[in-house]
């Protein structure tokens, strides 16, 4: 009996012949119009600044999965797809391969898509978005000239991560050990420098309140999207300067506790350190500024590390009590919160206690519940 051997299995031979299919039936193409209840699922788009490689089929072959899961169950599936071609990464492969930007991105899309076409992916490629064609960003830009003619948008003078070999700003993520995530061996500098803002905190009751409809999210989201929303109820208290016309001002959340301020506390980076300290404290408090710039905001608010700060030498006086307590710099205090400043108390705050313990500054206890003392709330 003669016996036929089968053959395996091979992708290239099978996959095109029911991709086409799938194409041809309208698998991919989401109906606006439809009544059946709809899914949307978007993956991250990828940088066309090389081929894809295993992390994208990983990342698109689970999308896949999902939308391929859900259109058997019975939902109307979105599943679009772009290219996050602005940036540095498309720019930079573009310089190495000495090619124009923009050359280089649209064969890389090309690419790209002959790649994803082999994972047997699929995508409404109708609703395919490319952020460095005029058809994408001429949104992005009627959405910041809406942001600026509502006043949303202004200039502010910061400091940021700047890379040296990139010549960019760098985001807190994107700082790895103090250095580039593309040039590990690079450390990153801090520098001030005036760039736009967006005024977020004008929709910060909302975007809160909105958190609630989020009500099948884990918490764990939930808590990260508020805190980083961040609201905060305060007042902001000026503290003379003594031999300065000019106060310290502070933000704080407790005034109530203003009677327990035993000491203040600047940012490194704040613009009146300099003409605070006094002279023989102006070295050690430069070469302080530039250890801290080179740590990460995360680094600075630990709570794990060990206090660290240098006196400037000049007192504030507490408005309430008529007290001339010490200016200290320290670099648990951020100079994007508030203003850079705070009255520390720390009785009733366990950073302030924490430094104050470091360097032996008076703790004093204003406000104690019924049963007693307990130590800083």
């Amino acid at each position: 009996m003669a016996v036929t051997k089968r053959r395996g299995y091979v992708p290239q031979d099978i996959e095109p012949k029911w991709q086409q299919v799938w194409t041809e039936r309208g698998v991919l193409r989401a109906d606006d119009a439809s009544s059946r209840p709809k899914y949307y699922n978007l993956v991250m788009f990828p940088y066309p600044s090389g081929d894809l490689h295993m992390g994208h089929m990983r990342n698109y072959v689970i999308g896949d999965l999902l939308s391929r899961f859900q259109r058997m169950r019975g939902f109307e599936v979105l599943t679009p797809f772009g290219w996050d071609a602005f940036g540095l990464p498309a720019e930079n492969a573009a310089m190495t391969a000495d090619t124009h930007p923009r050359d280089w991105t649209r064969a890389n899309i090309t690419r790209a898509k002959e790649q994803l076409a082999m994972m047997g992916v699929l995508y409404d490629w109708n609703r395919e978005v490319t952020t460095c064609e005029p058809d994408y960003y001429r949104w992005t830009q009627w959405l910041f000239l809406l942001f600026y003619e509502r006043g949303l948008a202004y200039r502010a003078t910061a400091p940021v991560n700047w890379c040296p070999v990139d010549q960019t700003v760098l985001a807190n993520e994107q700082v790895i050990n103090g250095c580039c995530w593309r040039h590990p061996s690079v450390p990153v500098e801090k520098r001030d420098l005036e760039q736009w803002f967006l005024r977020i905190t004008e929709y910060a009751d909302r975007l809160l309140d909105d958190l609630a409809l989020l009500g099948d999210w884990p918490e764990k989201v939930r808590v990260m999207q508020a805190n980083w929303i961040g609201r905060s109820h305060g007042v902001e208290i000026d503290f003379p300067v003594v031999g300065r016309d000019e106060p310290l001002r502070v933000y704080t959340t407790r005034p109530d506790t203003l009677y327990g301020a035993t000491f203040m506390v600047m940012a490194p980076e704040h613009p009146l350190v300099e003409r605070v300290a006094t002279a023989e404290h102006r070295d050690a408090i430069r070469a302080y500024g530039e250890r801290a710039r080179r740590e990460t905001e995360i680094e600075r608010l630990s709570t794990e590390r060990e206090k660290t700060g240098v006196p400037t030498g000049g007192h504030a006086v507490n408005p309430l009590t008529g007290e001339q307590i010490p200016i200290w710099v320290a670099d648990y205090v951020l100079m994007g919160y508030g203003t850079g400043a705070i009255m520390a108390v720390p009785a009733h705050d366990h950073r302030d206690f924490d430094f104050a313990r470091r360097f032996g500054l008076p703790v004093r206890e204003v406000i104690a519940p019924p049963a007693g003392p307990q130590g800083p709330a």
